[in-house]
């Protein structure tokens, strides 16, 4: 079956902006060489050396460097700076990663290049790389590039893992590394190990990593359920370099396998918890070359992923099937593109796709016995061109455009298909070196935004969909600054995102909400460098509505009210010492109550956590680090936005709170 073609008045809105690529596009190819000569300079602009640069217009970049001051033991810890991401509570499987409010399942999520499938399930978590693993993260929030992947609603969010090439020291051909780590309040015993090495054009790393302890207590010394850590993770990489070209094949596993809250991110009243294994596993094959030349820099990739959430079936009485499931994802793409290096920047063409099958299974209980199994899947190919230039006038512009097809088939043979053109468009103005301002949009076709799927499972044999059935679109508009000098920036930047035809997994049909969602405010940051020690800030408001009205706090999909959020960093070394010491404050606002229908949505009080570290490196063994960390100094109650708020329905509905206070004394060598 064939859903309706795209409208003519949408298609007429692309217009202006797809005018504005191909515009760019060919004045580019036309445009002086600039001076090459690198400079130094604090302010961070749009476009350098051919690469966007995501900070520069609200976007989040956690370095090396900033992974190795934080150490974070979890997405909460690794966004603990960046106010314009939010992380909500628990244990592992129930955190998701939010940008200005919209949950990462709308944003298009890459570890390592492989893309990363949405929320199964409003009660669970986002699917993320363990943070032990990481090299970098990326978030590029609003108008997201057209090789960013597809489907980018709001933004683009890239996990990049460790490589040999990236641990092994100047001359050296094998190394290693180690860590432990203990923690109180249940935090308990992490530990990591990594082996790698490169010898005739070959390289290696293997590296795995696990936690184990208990619940923790919140700031109140309350249990909270369902919240021990169980990682049991292992990344490999090989990769093979000869005559100009490399070869990489990655590998990831990720198992989470602990007992859970029948609704991980939500403490019901009267809750137990039950087992819940969570897991991951992906392959990824890679093709680049070692020798780029100006019209040779090919990427070719192949991936194999999947996703599995396991429940066993056991809740009874009053709890019917309510989380009993198990779904399963399995997916499979790949992309071949390649950059052109031209006089103004560089040019980006390829293609991609990706095959993505969804299989659940209920048990055959309660409301939903008389339809236990149900497979479905979507399909996708598109084509994508983006160009970021640097002309000598001042002006940076990043642009670009894609063409997707996408097809959907249902659990009952039904085939809805489409295809839509995306296109985006960032321009800068450097009046000097210190100041520049920009303005971004983009229009962005989704496909069939299958999302929060698991719904299925307490879904009837006659739930079916809608014959009407629409894809997704979403704009993106961005204005704002950056400021700079020798040691210092800042830089400030208004955002609006309107996302429209998401799908509805109502009681009895599967079909396109009538909301036109919204994410529209402001964040600001700034840092200073004073050589040893370096400071920091952000502040993001965001309005989150829908059609107007703001979103409730109970929804747990894609959309959570944020209200104010900011971050305060401080990092100091202290040579005489050999020590490095730093501290995060962690600021949010509070959010009103609200009321609708018989439910209360009881009011979100402000808080404030402060978290600090001490890292030494005894002189005698340069090798060797100890590390104190204290989170929660101050043991604060909270729970973190973007997550469940306490409501007075089913019988009342708690928040996970986030921990009290947690103490972690670790070490790490290289060796």
């Amino acid at each position: 079956m064939s859903g309706h073609p795209t409208p003519l008045r949408p298609m007429l809105r692309l217009l202006p902006l797809a005018g504005v690529s191909l515009l760019a596009l060919a004045t580019a190819l036309h445009a002086q060489v600039r001076d090459d000569e690198p400079v130094d300079l604090g302010t961070i602009y749009i476009v350098t050396d051919g690469k966007d640069n995501i900070e520069a217009t609200g976007g989040t970049v956690i370095t090396a460097e900033d992974l190795e001051r934080l150490q974070p033991a979890d997405t909460s810890e690794l966004f603990a700076r960046e106010s314009s991401v939010t992380v909500s509570g628990g244990g592992g499987p129930a955190k998701k990663v939010s940008v200005f409010g919209i949950e990462q399942s709308l944003l298009s999520v890459t570890v390592d290049g492989v893309p990363q499938g949405s929320t199964s399930w409003h009660h669970t978590g986002s699917n993320v790389i363990d943070p032990a693993f990481l090299k970098a993260v990326e978030v590029e929030a609003g108008a997201a590039a057209a090789d960013s992947g597809f489907a980018a609603a709001a933004g683009a969010l890239r996990y990049e893992t460790v490589g040999a090439n990236d641990l092994l020291e100047d001359g050296q051909t094998l190394g290693g590394r180690a860590a432990l780590s203990y923690g109180s309040n249940g935090r308990g015993v992490s530990g990591s190990l990594a082996g790698y090495g490169r010898h005739q054009g070959f390289d290696w790393l293997i590296m795995a990593h696990g936690s184990d302890g208990d619940n923790y207590e919140d700031g109140e010394g309350r249990e909270v359920l369902g919240t021990e850590p169980a990682a049991r993770n292992v990344i490999a990489k090989f990769g093979y370099e000869f005559e100009g070209h490399r070869l990489e094949l990655g590998l990831e596993r990720s198992r989470d396998d602990a007992d859970r809250l029948i609704k991980a991110n939500m403490d019901l009243a009267g809750d137990e918890v039950h087992p819940l294994k969570v897991s991951r596993d992906s392959v990824k094959l890679s093709y680049t070359t070692t020798d780029p030349t100006d019209g040779w820099d090919p990427e070719v990739a192949l991936y194999l992923s999947r996703y599995e959430y396991w429940r066993p079936n056991y809740a009874t009485g009053a709890r019917g099937n309510n989380g009993d499931a198990i779904f399963d994802e399995d997916q499979f793409g790949g992309k071949v593109q390649n950059t052109f290096t031209i006089g103004a920047g560089k040019i980006t063409a390829g293609v991609d796709f990706n095959q993505h099958d969804y299989a659940t299974d209920n048990y055959g209980d309660g409301q939903a016995a008389n339809r236990r199994y149900r497979d479905f899947s979507t399909t996708q190919v598109g084509a994508y061109v983006q160009g970021r230039f640097e002309f000598d006038n001042g002006f940076n512009l990043s642009t670009g455009a894609r063409y997707d097809a996408h097809r959907f088939t249902d659990w009952n043979g039904q085939r809805f298909s489409d295809s839509g053109a995306s296109v985006n468009a960032t321009a800068a103005y450097r009046f000097n070196d210190n100041v520049e301002i920009f303005a971004g949009a983009s229009r962005t076709w989704l496909g069939y935004v299958i999302g929060d799927y698991g719904y299925v499972h307490a879904r009837n044999n006659a739930f079916a969909t809608d014959p009407n059935l629409r894809p997704g679109e979403a704009e993106n508009y961005k204005i704002g600054a950056n400021f700079g000098g020798e040691n210092w920036q800042a830089g400030i930047t208004l955002f609006d995102t309107k996302i429209t035809d998401l799908l509805n997994y109502s009681s009895t049909m599967l079909l396109n909400r009538s909301e036109e969602f919204r994410s529209k405010g402001v964040t600001l940051n700034a840092a200073y460098d004073f050589g040893g020690t370096r400071i920091g800030a952000s502040y993001t408001k965001a309005d989150v509505t829908g059609d107007g009205v703001d979103v409730l706090p109970d929804n747990g999909v894609f959309f959570m009210p944020v209200g104010s959020i900011a971050a305060v960093w401080v990092d100091h070394e202290v040579p005489a010492w050999n020590m490095v010491v730093g501290a995060t404050v962690e600021w949010a606002g509070s959010i009103d109550e609200r009321v609708v229908g018989a439910t209360t949505y009881f009011r979100q009080p402000s808080y404030t956590v402060v978290n600090a570290w001490a890292e030494w490196a005894p002189p005698a063994y340069e090798n060797l680090s100890v590390r104190l960390g204290v989170d929660n100094l101050l043991d604060e109650t909270y729970s973190e936005r973007s997550g469940f708020a306490a409501n007075s329905s089913r019988g009342g509905i708690d928040p996970v709170w986030g921990p009290g206070r947690t103490v972690t004394l670790g070490a790490a060598l290289k060796f």
